[in-house]
């Protein structure tokens, strides 16, 4: 099924006889995909309204991600939370849409300063497992008492309901950027590095370890960036390098998109961690390669992709951290014994039955896509 627009959708959903299985670009679904009917949202697209002096954008959660930068991009302005391209490293093709950019709360490296993808979320309209339309936040302003859904919707990977249109606050592109790297620290030096820089008044918008190396960007007006950059320097002591411009964008598209893997063989986690507690993860995986996106909270792994591909000492881990890890790549035999994503605590499955069950009351949005 492709609806054409909002009120057709509906009528799909009010009509369905069993489970859907919701795509919008298919560029981020993670883990195997149940059989059940496929409901392509990417008729549901364009922008609806652009106010750059409003920083505001709106657009049917169907047009592609490109379109939405591209449009930003000539009002000299960007979506904040920097969205990731992991098309390489799931081996998907086609066009990532903003709806689906908001299903998986997808976010990069920029979020220790701008936050995710749901802290720019104004707005959304979506249609629920019953086939009713709801609008709540933003733009598109009319609440359901008790439920803040713009924040629901973000990372809900369509289980609550079907996006058709999202609402975003934006932000000016800066002038440059320019990126410290020092190499050859171990995981405890890599950490006071990224921690001492963080702390400091120098505005830090990504910090990353990747193979022994320590990335550190500042974003903003030339003379700032200089000034910043400068200081930084000063602060952490001698043999910082210094790559701006393409250089520096590069290095953050690497981190951003985990390119390192790309190609390679193995199964990958995502782990979100306290950025202070990475060194003892680390230890705790074995035959691992690793890219550290610091400032967000994020560790990615690749680990041989067979058995449990290290699920239980993993999360055994991440048990007494707080953290939590998904299984974003892995063959079919994995998969068929290893939750994709983390096992929920008691207390937060229930709740989150409790959502499914007011908005999908029949169970048929992506059912077990996050179980």
């Amino acid at each position: 099924m492709k609806p054409a627009n909002e009120m057709e959708l509906s009528e799909a959903i009010r009509g369905a006889n069993g489970p859907l299985r919701i795509v919008g670009g298919g560029t981020r679904a993670i883990g195997p995909l149940d059989e059940a009917e496929v409901l392509e949202t990417g008729a549901l697209m364009g922008i609806s309204l652009y106010e750059p002096g409003a920083l505001t954008i709106v657009a049917g959660a169907g047009t592609p991600l490109t379109e939405v930068e591209a449009a930003l991009a000539g009002g000299g302005q960007r979506l904040p939370f920097e969205v990731p391209d992991l098309r390489g490293l799931l081996g998907r093709d086609g066009a990532s849409t903003i709806g689906g950019v908001v299903a998986a709360n997808a976010s990069g490296p920029r979020r220790i300063q701008a936050g995710a993808c749901r802290d720019s979320l104004i707005g959304v309209r979506f249609v629920d497992g019953a086939g009713t339309i709801v609008k709540n936040g933003g733009r598109v302003m009319k609440n359901v008492t008790g439920y803040d859904l713009v924040k629901l919707m973000a990372g809900a990977r369509g289980t609550l309901g079907v996006l058709t249109e999202v609402a975003f606050k934006v932000l000016p592109r800066p002038e440059v950027e320019a990126t410290l790297t020092r190499d050859g620290l171990d995981p405890t030096a890599a950490v006071a590095a990224m921690s001492q820089a963080l702390g400091s008044p120098f505005e830090v918008t990504g910090a990353a370890y990747l193979d022994g190396q320590v990335r550190l960007r500042i974003e903003g007006m030339a003379g700032s960036v200089a000034y910043r950059s400068g200081a930084l320097v000063k602060l952490l002591g001698p043999a910082w390098d210094v790559a701006e411009a393409v250089r520096s964008a590069a290095l953050w598209s690497e981190i951003r998109d985990v390119t390192p893997f790309v190609g390679k063989a193995g199964a990958v986690w995502r782990i979100s961690i306290k950025p202070s507690d990475m060194p003892q993860v680390l230890v705790a995986l074995t035959e691992a390669q690793t890219l550290c996106d610091w400032g967000g909270g994020l560790i990615w792994a690749l680990v041989p992709d067979t058995n449990d591909a290290q699920a239980a000492t993993l999360r055994a881990c991440l048990a007494g951290l707080g953290g939590h890890a998904t299984l974003v790549r892995a063959s079919d035999s994995v998969y068929a014994t290893t939750p994709a994503f983390h096992p929920e605590p008691a207390a937060l499955a229930a709740l989150s039955a409790s959502l499914r069950a007011k908005f999908d009351p029949r169970g048929i949005l992506n059912p077990g896509r996050m179980g």
